[in-house]
């Protein structure tokens, strides 16, 4: 078996969230730049905690991937195996914030650069040298990236690594809401922890309900399982029960980028634990998750007070004030 070098890699998108940013002196809306993408958010919140991330995927050799890079990799994300291709642009998201906070997405992307990368550009050892494998399902609707990421998570199995999913939803993406459903649960099989928002329950495991959602993803295999509620917190569960874990207080200024820090917390947390350095998922207690679920919600409640995604990461000093006082 290859030697352990990082705790995580992610595999996936990493794109431009383009958010609005008030008016010009024409009135027109003007959009700020913001490096995100859902699973390389994860992996930017898990290295601003301190842990060991890479990150496999593809942006444009233009001005957004270059930006992207950097940014990725002044995270501390190691970008070695990040491909720039100069013959698609880097996808971009425009993100429409309603007045509550929440977004609304729109995606150049047809295709985007992130949807170009090829099975046969998955480097085996890559992917074997981290703990834990952190995939989305925004590279499982189109090919050839649906493709790349099953061959990641062909190497990660075959290296005994664990695999953490987030569906993280987009029906724009998808070309119907069915289709979504068959591909985003078409990897569950072989995933060992999962993440999803109480707007995806339904899709996933057909029950609307957060408490029956997680025992449908249980009874499929899976051993841990969260749902983000919002502001309410969320709901984790394990084969020993399930439980509630309520929110911190927070002035949501921007709310991209919260679920993918409540599960770079919550993943950084299991490994405290002991996650991928002796114990399997399935080891983890139902109080250790609970108390992962709670770390989780800290990040997020720091998450959503600034704009952006990756640069509003918090770090482990800021997250332990919130836990200790509820408020930073």
């Amino acid at each position: 078996m290859s030697e352990k070098k990082l705790d995580a890699i992610a595999l996936g998108e990493s794109l431009i969230d383009f958010t609005p940013k008030g008016l010009s002196e024409d009135g027109m809306k003007l959009f700020e730049q913001n490096p995100g993408g859902a699973v390389a958010n994860v992996m930017a919140a898990m290295a601003k905690l301190g842990r060991k991330t890479g990150f496999v995927g593809k942006v444009g050799a233009d001005m957004h991937g270059n930006f992207l890079t950097e940014t990725m990799e002044a995270a501390g994300i190691d970008v070695s195996h990040v491909i720039k291709d100069e013959g698609v642009f880097t996808t971009l998201a425009f993100v429409d914030l309603r007045p509550d906070g929440q977004r609304e997405f729109f995606f150049a992307r047809k295709p985007g650069a992130d949807t170009c990368l090829k099975p046969e550009e998955i480097d085996e050892a890559y992917i074997a040298s981290a703990g834990l494998l952190h995939i989305g399902s925004l590279s499982l609707t189109d090919e050839p990236a649906k493709s790349a990421t099953l061959k990641a998570l062909e190497y990660a199995k075959k290296a005994g690594r664990i695999i953490s999913y987030d569906p993280n939803y987009r029906a724009m993406l998808w070309k119907s809401p069915e289709a979504a459903m068959e591909g985003m649960r078409s990897v569950l099989d072989q995933v060992d922890i999962i993440k999803i928002s109480d707007e995806e329950t339904e899709l996933l495991t057909g029950k609307k309900d957060p408490e029956a959602a997680a025992a449908v993803l249980l009874d499929k295999g899976i051993s841990i399982v969260a749902v983000t509620l919002g502001a309410k917190g969320a709901l984790v569960a394990v084969r020993e029960g399930m439980e509630s874990i309520p929110g911190f207080a927070a002035k949501a200024v921007d709310t991209t980028g919260a679920g993918d820090s409540f599960f770079g917390g919550f993943l950084w947390k299991l490994m405290e634990k002991g996650l991928g350095a002796g114990r399997k998922p399935e080891d983890m207690t139902l109080s250790e998750a609970a108390e992962a679920g709670r770390f989780g919600n800290a990040v997020a409640s720091l998450n959503v007070e600034k704009r952006g995604a990756i640069p509003a990461m918090p770090s482990l000093e800021e997250v332990e004030k919130r836990l200790s006082c509820g408020r930073a």
